[in-house]
């Protein structure tokens, strides 16, 4: 059988990110321009700054995506491009690239979910069994998603407020810690001890999440501590804060994998890179015997090539679209 070789493109934030991934688990070329050192001085993405950034970058990132990889233009099969959900202006940046190669040089163009190409970096690590499920934890999402087969996502509970990486960089900015905060929270709470006294976020019997309350309990203490002239432990509060986080995250997925009788586990996102969260889980699958899988670091954040490994895979379910495809900041992944 021919191979089918995708040339996916990954715009949905502040990372301009190219790839041509061969049959769904093969990464031909990738190239990622992350924007960070930009962001960094403003403590957060800037939308308007980031989409100007992929206007500037796109036509050079392609370049050199087809130097890199040595594959004409001609012998692509498909276009596959990230339409949702992420900031607007930068979406719209990708998708107008992907429409415009999909015309010019005739190819099929494919629509793809953010979070389904966060899902599908998995793919690239080994096959996906299913059933399966997956715990998607980013900036934007917090998300137990069951999947019976190949692209057929059904969310079974996600976070009613916060996202898990949003509460992560809004506690690091309440300690001063420098953007992105996330992954320095998760390195100082390996050096810390649980000293504090933080509430566990919606403990409940559901499989939903809630971390506004946990990120407030926080900012309430670092200011009433403050207040009292009383210092900081920034590596125990740390610790304390990420052992309540990777906690319910563990307990909840465990619960649903034992009630909904499934054997496989993924975990997707951009906080699937969190040691505390990687540890914790590898420890409880290996008690209940659980198949366990992480995306490899460099596919954990935003790329092109998760894009083109779920693309691969919609491909195959027909999931095409044409010239009048539109970024979308919110969208639906689910079928219910």
């Amino acid at each position: 059988m021919k191979d089918i070789l995708i040339l996916a493109i990954e715009s949905s934030c502040d990372e301009t990110s190219m790839s041509i991934v061969k049959n769904g688990n093969c990464e031909i070329a990738t190239v990622i321009l992350s924007q960070i050192d930009i962001h960094k001085n403003f403590g957060g993405v800037v939308p308007e700054i980031a989409s100007r950034k992929h206007i500037e970058n796109i036509t050079i990132i392609l370049e050199e995506l087809l130097n890199k990889s040595q594959v004409a233009m001609e012998d692509i099969t498909a276009v596959a491009v990230t339409y949702g959900p992420g900031l607007i202006g930068s979406l719209l940046i990708g998708v107008q690239a992907a429409k415009t190669i999909s015309l010019v040089m005739k190819k099929p163009l494919i629509p793809v979910h953010h979070i389904a190409g966060h899902i599908y970096a998995n793919n690239l690590e080994k096959r996906l069994s299913f059933p399966l499920l997956a715990l998607v934890v980013s900036g934007g999402h917090t998300e137990l998603v069951y999947m019976a087969e190949d692209y057929s996502f059904t969310k079974i509970g996600g976070t009613l407020d916060d996202a898990v990486g949003e509460c992560y960089d809004k506690v690091a900015k309440v300690l001063q810690i420098s953007y992105p905060g996330g992954p320095e929270v998760d390195r100082l709470a390996h050096l810390g001890k649980d000293n504090y006294n933080l509430p566990y976020p919606l403990d409940d019997k559901s499989y939903n999440f809630s971390f506004s309350g946990l990120k407030s309990a926080v900012i309430n203490l670092v200011h009433n501590e403050k207040q009292k002239g009383n210092e900081i432990n920034t590596a125990d509060l740390c610790a304390t804060f990420q052992n309540r986080v990777v906690s319910v995250l563990v307990k909840k997925t465990m619960r649903a994998l034992q009630e909904k009788q499934v054997n496989n586990l993924i975990v997707a996102g951009g906080v699937s890179a969190n040691k505390g969260l990687r540890e914790k889980l590898i420890l409880e699958c290996q008690k209940q015997n659980i198949n366990l899988s992480f995306p490899k670091l460099i596919y954990c954040t935003d790329n092109a090539t998760m894009i083109g490994a779920a693309a691969y895979y919609a491909y195959q379910k027909g999931i095409v679209s044409d010239l009048k495809l539109t970024a979308k900041a919110t969208d639906n992944l689910y079928n219910n």
